[in-house]
């Protein structure tokens, strides 16, 4: 029986209890996961080992690439600009960066960026895995590109080049990369150990990813040329998250590191109103009031989403709460307002980049843990895209979950 480290507060001896079993039914070879409520952590737990081969337990401060949980960090850089009147996200991307006016962008707005709404869901020129690691290269051709669609006329995922697009928008406006601005203006202050571009000196502490049975990639559901070019242009193989030069690489759609502890300790800035640890990012009442939220089905990834500021609710919501959104890919972030939760969980093995197990079998489809918010109430993360069932806590935060407006709750999965 897997050993299980940490700490979880009585109430939640149920999210331990889930934890538990994913190792028992085989369904994860290492793991995190974390819990907020209020700003306070109320559940740290790790277990498991960090490579395929078992040889490297999973420990306290072990990380790993959480591919699309870091766009959630890259958002909010840009809601944390906003915040200080720096960044407009109603205003066109080439106010900013005049270069990406370019075959029909000009009116592409940051907005539309961190909805999936600009056209730009991968390169029209072929790339190579290496020009991913060269951020002239990459943004340079998407300034160039025309869009796939006529921009704000319909969703489609962004898988990897949400991260440049917004990334050199914070570049133009700060002089600072994406990864340096996370590091110097959250990670740091909030004392959260989490790299969009990780030093050598940190490999030693970095989980494996194991790859997908053949088959079970989103590179396998060629039906849609979308599709295809997000998957496979340029195609990427979780060996390469191995690599020095993709650890080294800001890739702040697709690379970040860290752990369940990290990822809710940042998310828990938009659980408690843009406060946490000290730190004030803004109240997400006012972010969401900045931008309309676009709401479509994805011409990319086949399912039906709510996008605004690079947060999202698939098919309906993220449980019954309507304050709750997140980021429920390859990692998933659920933030929730209403009772100030963040919860952070962690990657299952045998995922792709995009997030897939399997053809139709979305990454958390087989994953039912309860995650108990207090003695009254309980989140089920279980279902289509990893959808979070939630039932109310009416004792954790009795006031705040009247009438709580959209967009203000957080929570955090890996």
């Amino acid at each position: 029986m897997t050993e299980i480290h940490g700490h979880a507060d009585p109430r939640f001896a149920g999210v331990r209890d889930a934890f538990a079993a994913n190792f028992a039914r085989g369904e994860d070879v290492g793991a995190s996961v974390a819990v907020t409520i209020s700003g306070e952590l109320v559940v740290d737990l790790w277990g498991g080992h960090a490579d395929a081969a078992k040889t490297r337990p999973w420990q306290r401060d072990t990380i790993v690439n959480v591919y699309s949980t870091t766009k959630t960090m890259t958002a909010l850089c840009a809601l944390l600009l906003a915040d200080r009147g720096e960044l407009d996200l109603a205003q066109k991307v080439a106010h900013y960066w005049p270069e990406f006016a370019a075959n029909g962008k000009a009116d592409i707005t940051v907005a539309q960026l961190l909805a999936h709404s600009a056209g730009l869901s991968g390169f029209a020129e072929p790339v190579a895995s290496a020009d991913l690691y060269d951020w002239g290269k990459a943004t340079a051709l998407l300034a160039a590109q025309a869009p796939f669609w006529a921009p704000g006329t319909a969703i489609g995922y962004h898988a990897i080049t949400q991260g440049y697009l917004v990334g050199e928008v914070v570049r133009r406006i700060t002089g600072k990369s994406l990864g340096a601005f996370f590091r110097d203006e959250i990670a740091g202050p909030l004392g959260a150990d989490f790299h969009i571009g990780l030093a050598a000196s940190e490999d030693d502490r970095v989980a494996e990813l194991i790859s997908p049975p053949p088959g079970g990639g989103i590179a396998d559901i060629n039906d849609r040329p979308l599709t295809v070019n997000m998957a496979t242009n340029p195609p990427i193989n979780p060996r390469d998250t191995r690599s020095r030069a993709w650890r080294a690489a800001e890739i702040p759609a697709a690379n970040g590191h860290g752990n369940a502890r990290s990822v809710a300790l940042v998310q828990a800035l938009l659980a408690n109103g843009g406060v946490a640890g000290g730190k004030t990012a803004g109240d997400p009442e006012q972010q969401g009031q900045r931008q309309r939220p676009a709401q479509a089905d994805d011409e990319v990834r086949h399912q039906r989403w709510r996008r605004d500021a690079g947060r999202c609710r698939a098919r309906g919501g993220l449980g019954a709460c309507s304050a709750a959104f997140g980021c429920v890919f390859i990692g998933v972030v659920c933030c929730d307002v209403s009772c100030s939760l963040t919860a952070a969980q962690r990657l299952r093995p045998g995922a792709d980049a995009a997030g897939h197990r399997g053809r139709d079998e979305p990454l958390q489809a087989r994953d039912s843990a309860l995650l108990p918010v207090d003695d009254g109430g309980f989140c089920r993360r279980a279902g289509v895209a990893g959808r979070l069932q939630r039932r109310a806590a009416a004792r954790a935060a009795p006031a705040a979950r009247r009438d709580v407006p959209e967009g203000r709750g957080a929570g955090a999965a890996r």
